[in-house]
Formats: structure tokens, C-alpha cells, sequence
């Protein structure tokens, strides 16, 4: 079985660290070099970069820092928002990225999955979905989580894997930064219906959260919070696992 992976994630805006509630409530948390380095140190498996502020702005993303931030680490690091077009995917890749994700892109272009796809490979394309829950179900949210576009998340997540995803990110909007707890209903329909792997994201609070998580289906787990404010570290949630039965990279 392979070994689960504790995945932290940088929120960037206005160059720095920057961590909300349900996407709300935005405040700052941070240097992202600073964070990158300090994570690594601390046991984090890979990470993730978000400009969460790219798509709405219309704007491309910040390469610069994107490449900044990879320089300094030597675990993998994907990158993501604002990206619309395979050039600054394959930008990112050459700037230091192992992988680039998309988001509303995809959705609006569900195309470019397959090219981008086979531009870089599967395995470097993750799809983020961000996924609302309402009283009729789970659905899409674009445009950083504020536009409900009507399609199941399940649904989208097996056309995006059809299309040639090589991994998702899911990302639970009514759990994020919420600490209690990942959206594990999301994860096992997710998971029971695709054949590729699914990071969870949104809500980690505890290292139980996590060991719940990967017993959901879930291949990585994602969190900002617990780690920016040094509540617990990669290791910290490694020990834990593994002392309850869950194969993690030591």
C-alpha cells in the first residue's frame, strides 16, 4: 500500500501567507519562503501553492514567487491560480513546480485537461475542486469558492479523470479552516468513484482528522491552519498515523 501523504498548503496574497474560514475571514499568516522551509523541516511530504487571488483579479500568477519558493525546498511542490493557458502551465513546470493544478479553468475549458495532460503528463496535472454542500448535495464552486455552478462534484470529478487529471484536490468549503474535521462523506463518494488519487482538503484540526481522512479513501491530506499556527507539525501527525496503523513516509 502506499504510504499516505501529509500535504501543506501556502494561500498567497499580496505575496505572503494568508489563511480564511469558509474561504471568508482572509488574515495574514505569514512569509511563504519562510513557511516552505519551515514545514519541510518539520516533516511535510509535499506543498501546495495557491494565488488565491489570481483568478478573480484576472491575472496570471505570480511565477516569481512560485520559482522563489521552489528554490528553496527540495520536497514537491504544486502550484496553481489563475492559470489559463498551457504556456504558463508549462512556465511553472520549467520554473521549479513539480505540478500545476486548475480549477476554474477546467471547468469553464474542460479541453484543456486533456491538452495540458499531454503537454506535462498526467501525474503533473492535479484538478482542484472545490466543493459546496447544500441540502440537495455536493456541487462545484468556482472563481475562489463564490460561484455555484450547478455540477455535482462527483459528476465533474470523473469527467476530469476521464479527461486525463492524473490527481484531485478536494477542497470542502462548508469545512475549510473550520478545524473540525475533513468532509469525509465528500471524500468516500469521491473516492469510490475514481480510479486516480484524491488529496483532502479543508477542516484538519487534529491528527485524528487525518487518520479519518486516509480511512475515507483519501491518498494525501491538506491543512494550512494547524501547521501555520504551530499547533502540530508534519511528524507530529506522522507519529500518530503511523501508531494507528497508517502508512506514512517517515
Amino acid at each position: 500500500m502506499l504510504a499516505k501523504r501529509i500535504i501543506g498548503a501556502l494561500d498567497i496574497a499580496g505575496g505572503r501567507v494568508v489563511k480564511g474560514i469558509k474561504f471568508e475571514n482572509i488574515h495574514d499568516s505569514g512569509d511563504p519562503v519562510l513557511l516552505a522551509k519551515r514545514y519541510e523541516s518539520e516533516g511535510i511530504d509535499e506543498l501546495v501553492f495557491l494565488d488565491i487571488r489570481a483568478t478573480n483579479e484576472h491575472r496570471s500568477i505570480l511565477s516569481s514567487l512560485a520559482r522563489k519558493v521552489a528554490s528553496e525546498i527540495y520536497i514537491p511542490f504544486t502550484v496553481g491560480g489563475g492559470l489559463k493557458n498551457i504556456d504558463d502551465m508549462v512556465s511553472i513546470i520549467r520554473n521549479g513546480a513539480d505540478r500545476i493544478f486548475i480549477n476554474t479553468y477546467a471547468v469553464e475549458h474542460p479541453e484543456i485537461i486533456q491538452k495540458i495532460s499531454d503537454m506535462i503528463g498526467s501525474a503533473n496535472t492535479v484538478i482542484a475542486i472545490d466543493s459546496g454542500r447544500t441540502k440537495d448535495g455536493y456541487y462545484v464552486y468556482t472563481h475562489g469558492g463564490t460561484v455555484n455552478t450547478g455540477m455535482d462534484t462527483v459528476t465533474w470529478a470523473q469527467k476530469a479523470e476521464s479527461l486525463g487529471a492524473g490527481e484531485l484536490l478536494v477542497t470542502s468549503i462548508n469545512t475549510d479552516g473550520t478545524k473540525n474535521g475533513f468532509d469525509t462523506a465528500l471524500i468516500e463518494k469521491i473516492t469510490g468513484m475514481v480510479n486516480i488519487p484524491v488529496i483532502a482538503s479543508g477542516g484538519a484540526g487534529s491528527p485524528e482528522d487525518f487518520m479519518k481522512a486516509f480511512r475515507a479513501g483519501a491518498d494525501g491530506a491538506l491543512a494550512a491552519s494547524i501547521f501555520h499556527e504551530g499547533k502540530y507539525t508534519a511528524n507530529d501527525i506522522k507519529a500518530y498515523l503511523k501508531e494507528n496503523g497508517i502508512n506514512v513516509r517517515l
